[in-house]
């Protein structure tokens, strides 16, 4: 049986998000992003075409590398302006009933203890439907905007990461027993205060005592999402991620990728096979391969040499504005995004800096597809078998043009086919996707805070000073 292949669509709370340019096209609507209605109606058009999730990327700062400023993307609108993604999903909860909602939020700038409580209450709205993706930023101007100075290197990011994700679980998985809230009117008893703990974590970077300020929600800890494809964020995906994203311009670079995640998940006593794996496409599809390339060239006209390469420039920290259009990308040691630089230097082709400008145009640093339902089906199964992906980020060209047309014209194809979900199962997003359950699985990094007080004795000296405390004050009790 060939294996079932996963759509997400990934968008932003902005303007064209990976297409810079296409805002222009008549069609387009990705200039009401500012609307309510844009999303609900989106959510609506995804659910019809049974998609795993709406994954709404964000940045914290501005693409000020090309050039040496900002100034080509404000003029080409490269996400900025920019809106915050956690307050979409309220709105596309209540526009839908299965759809899950991936928002990015990132451990640079979001206190732990503060955004434990924004999770909670957006998996309490969606019924258990959201999910987050990790990111740890990569735009020098946030940091410096919010009092830092600048980015920390690379690899410490990752570092803060890991620490933050304990702080993450401590709160969400063991602060609040499952059996604490038991709202008894007649004793008049909210909650048992002695299954409510301290977490009493004191750690490198962050030092978070007390309790997590909300009742365990449908997940507890959201579906946990994360698109890390340099060395160390594989290790890290491989640890924590449940869905994984990553932009593999070529199917060679995405079987490693996949491969290397499978291999280290394993190593890390997870399931391999409960990693979902998926890699940013653009589809370009109509009734027939004519009218599908026709479509392409139509979007082609309208997308944005500069908005191009601003996002080149942003994503991988180094300045194409400064070569000429002949010259040759090469590898460049930044502290943006290693694996972007990794993947266009090494991915087995040479580019020139026009080329990437093209290649950016539309979908970002993903292969883009073009052609009939059959051929964009027999081109994504053929990626599928080769490379063991799961399944796929969709890009859009033109909103919400782009995604009616692949539940239009491609998913009844693929559902033809037997590869494709023709309808959801029940539950929350990490019932929906992996069958075992609303919590994380018993072999998931977190399971070992859910019982905080025992954790807290176990581990009283790289643990907390409050735990530490706590462990002298029984003793003497």
């Amino acid at each position: 049986m060939s294996k079932q292949i996963h759509f997400n669509a990934f968008e932003m709370n902005c303007v064209a998000h990976q297409s810079p340019g296409l805002w222009r096209h008549p069609r387009d609507r990705s200039w009401e992003y500012k609307d309510l209605e844009y999303w609900t109606d989106l959510g609506k058009i995804l659910e019809k075409g049974i998609f795993d999730s709406i994954f709404i990327a964000d940045v914290i700062g501005y693409y000020d590398v090309y050039k040496g400023g900002n100034y080509f993307a404000l003029q080409q609108g490269a996400q900025i302006p920019v809106n915050d993604p956690l307050q979409l999903a309220a709105p596309l909860a209540l526009a839908t009933k299965h759809l899950g909602i991936g928002i990015t939020a990132s451990t640079s700038f979001e206190h732990p203890y503060t955004f434990a409580r924004r999770l909670t209450t957006l998996d309490h709205h969606t019924k258990g439907r959201v999910g987050w993706n990790i990111v740890t930023s990569y735009l020098e101007s946030g940091a410096k905007n919010i009092s830092e100075g600048g980015l920390r290197r690379h690899d410490n990011r990752y570092d803060v990461a890991s620490e933050y994700l304990e702080v993450i679980y401590k709160l969400l998985e063991g602060s609040w027993e499952d059996g604490a809230v038991v709202r008894d009117r007649e004793r008049g008893i909210f909650a048992h205060p002695e299954k409510v703990h301290e977490i009493g974590h004191k750690g490198k970077y962050f030092e978070v005592p007390g309790y997590h300020l909300s009742e365990p929600s449908p997940q507890r800890t959201p579906v946990l999402f994360q698109a890390g494809a340099s060395g160390k964020g594989k290790l890290f995906a491989a640890q924590h991620a449940e869905c994984v994203f990553v932009a593999a311009p070529t199917k060679d670079v995405l079987k490693k990728y996949v491969q290397e995640v499978r291999e280290q998940a394993a190593e890390a006593g997870r399931d391999p096979k409960k990693v979902l794996i998926y890699n940013l496409v653009t589809i370009i599809v109509d009734e027939t391969d004519e009218k599908a390339q026709a479509k392409f060239k139509e979007y082609q006209q309208y997308a944005s040499y500069d908005g191009s390469l601003v996002f080149m420039s942003g994503w991988t920290g180094i300045d194409f504005g400064q070569y000429a259009p002949t010259d040759l990308v090469k590898h460049v040691e930044t502290n943006a995004i290693v694996s972007a630089v990794e993947h266009l230097a090494g991915g087995g082709k040479t580019w020139t800096i026009d080329e990437l400008a093209k290649f950016g145009g539309i979908g970002g640093l993903g292969p883009i597809f073009v052609g009939s339902p059959t051929t964009v089906a027999n081109i994504l199964q053929e990626w599928v078998a080769e490379t063991d992906t799961d399944g796929f980020n969709l890009a859009y060209a033109v909103a919400h043009e782009t995604f009616e047309d692949i539940v239009e014209y491609l998913v009844p194809e693929l559902q033809r086919r037997g590869v494709y979900a023709t309808e959801y199962k029940e539950g929350t997003l990490r019932q929906k996707l992996f069958g075992d359950g609303d919590r994380l699985p018993s072999n998931h990094p977190a399971n070992q805070y859910r019982d905080i007080e025992k954790y807290k004795q176990e581990h009283p000296i790289d643990g907390s000073l409050f735990s530490q405390q706590r462990v002298e004050e029984r003793a003497t009790a």
